[in-house]
């Protein structure tokens, strides 16, 4: 999931109103909106030609922070430091911070470190995700059914099936254990895409692509599964007054209000209430997100910069995502995974127990066996409808390293572990090493199937990136 993070090339190229040329001109039942006619995708304009807005300046900073390979990176440099930590003269420090609460009780909001972490700073990831589910179901990739097809049914199997590997491996275990059913599930979109980063330079931006729809969707299940089975109890008179502020941060944005110190609040109105009303509080980050305007209209939208023909636009989707997924990619994601990762493996001895536990076993099956077997099955057989043909550019070599990869649970997989037995119990300690070291081995084998593809992928270009032995003009290689 959360992804999303560090996704700066999968926003570009959808964001408006570069991704939309329609929004320069008029068209049924949608007034122009836009100053200027959109510049289209691929085309750019000159430095000398544009005037960057003030934030636009900011940009190649942001870029960096939501840049795949940092984002992967940070994520990963957090696991190690509570893996480390938790097993380390270190580790009682580690536990009590962890473990310190603080907050009011009246609203039930007096919460553990680590479940601070998990409720309130996910939210934000959350509330990205929200955003660009938004933006990709209004002007991106889901928009076109037949081109989203794939990838949505890839992603539906790649649920599916895991689940049903950890049913299967813990079907005597009771009904407690199988709570555990959907931790093999979930696909975090920062390292998976991250691991293409590195290795895949040259394969082709199509397998990039379809992974990012895969994720997406995989996100929506994951909210979805964790609003419906995660949920033990529901206020709902609390849930209907989250309802009001949630109205007010919607009407607020569709007017073109911007001002934090007016949707800040809200914003945390809604996340008491979700998470009083007994729902879990990231759920609020999605609702939020899904309020929020993707289209620029005459209120809603950000100057991104001038050309010869005038302003151009950003919605106010493609703006929050810009600034809010910074926060949760230099801070929200790597916070909640220092806390939720940390786990004491006990030594050789504790390692083989855990192991041993069916629930690691379920969960390890599930991710690396599981996951590539769903995504790839579903693929083939709907492929073979002539509606839902593969992207040519597309080998299935490629789509097995890329369904390796989509095996890379950890953020939305830990947090459904700790839903789904306790936080700090040994069940939920078992669930992460269950889920760092499935993660690990679909890591390192989706990436080595990539690189071995990639490595052949450049073979076959010459140096100026283009195929030596074609006829006409060639793509060049892909960055």
């Amino acid at each position: 999931m959360d992804e999303r993070l560090g996704n700066d090339l999968a926003r570009r190229d959808r964001r408006l109103p570069a991704a939309s040329s329609t929004l320069g001109r008029a068209s049924p039942g949608r007034p122009n909106v836009s100053s200027t006619t959109p510049t289209s995708r691929g085309t750019p304009v000159s430095s000398s030609r544009l005037r960057l807005a003030p934030h636009e300046l900011w940009r190649g900073i942001r870029s960096t922070a939501r840049s795949d390979v940092f984002g992967g990176a940070l994520l990963l440099a957090a696991t190690i430091a509570a893996v480390v930590l938790a097993n380390s003269p270190a580790a009682p420090w580690y536990e009590a911070v962890r473990d310190f609460t603080f907050g009011i009780p009246a609203l039930h909001l007096e919460l553990s470190v680590g479940a601070w972490a998990a409720d309130g700073l996910l939210a934000i990831f959350f509330f990205v995700v929200g955003l660009e589910l938004k933006e990709e179901f209004v002007a991106g990739r889901l928009r076109d059914p037949r081109r989203a097809a794939l990838p949505i049914a890839a992603a539906i199997g790649g649920v599916v099936v895991p689940a049903l590997f950890f049913l299967i491996v813990n079907a005597s275990s009771g009904a407690e254990v199988l709570r555990g059913w959907a931790i093999p599930t979930a696909t975090d979109i920062a390292f998976a895409v991250a691991v293409i980063a590195v290795v895949g330079r040259f394969l082709p931006p199509a397998l990039r692509v379809f992974l990012l729809t895969l994720a997406i969707v995989d996100d929506l299940i994951a909210i979805t599964i964790i609003a419906t089975f995660y949920t033990e109890s529901i206020s709902l008179p609390l849930l209907v007054l989250a309802l009001l502020p949630l109205a007010g941060f919607a009407f607020a944005v569709q007017r073109g209000v911007r001002a934090w110190w007016i949707l800040l609040p809200l914003a945390i109105a809604v996340w008491v209430c979700v998470h009083a009303a007994g729902v879990h509080a990231t759920v609020a980050g999605v609702l939020l997100g899904f309020v929020v305007p993707v289209l620029p209209t005459e209120r809603a939208r950000v100057a991104v910069g001038e050309d010869d023909d005038g302003t151009r636009y950003d919605g106010f989707a493609a703006h929050f995502a810009d600034r809010w997924g910074v926060v949760a990619t230099l801070f929200a994601v790597p916070v909640f995974a220092f806390f939720a990762a940390g786990v004491s493996i006990g030594g050789i001895d504790g390692l083989l127990s855990a192991l041993r536990d069916p629930i690691t076993i379920g969960i390890v099956a599930g991710l690396v066996v599981g996951k590539p077997i769903g995504i790839l099955v579903t693929t083939f057989l709907l492929s073979r409808i002539p509606a839902l043909r593969l992207d040519a550019s597309l080998r299935w070599p490629d789509l097995a390293g890329m369904s390796f990869l989509a095996g890379i649970g950890f953020t939305v997989s830990l947090l459904v572990g700790e839903l789904a037995y306790g936080s700090s119990s040994v069940a939920d300690e078992h669930v992460k090493i269950g889920v760092l070291l499935g993660s690990f081995l679909a890591a390192v084998i989706g990436g080595a199937v990539l690189a071995v593809r990639n490595s052949r992928a450049r073979a076959a270009l010459d140096p100026a990136g283009r195929q030596p032995d074609a006829d006409g003009p060639q793509p060049p290689r892909h960055p």
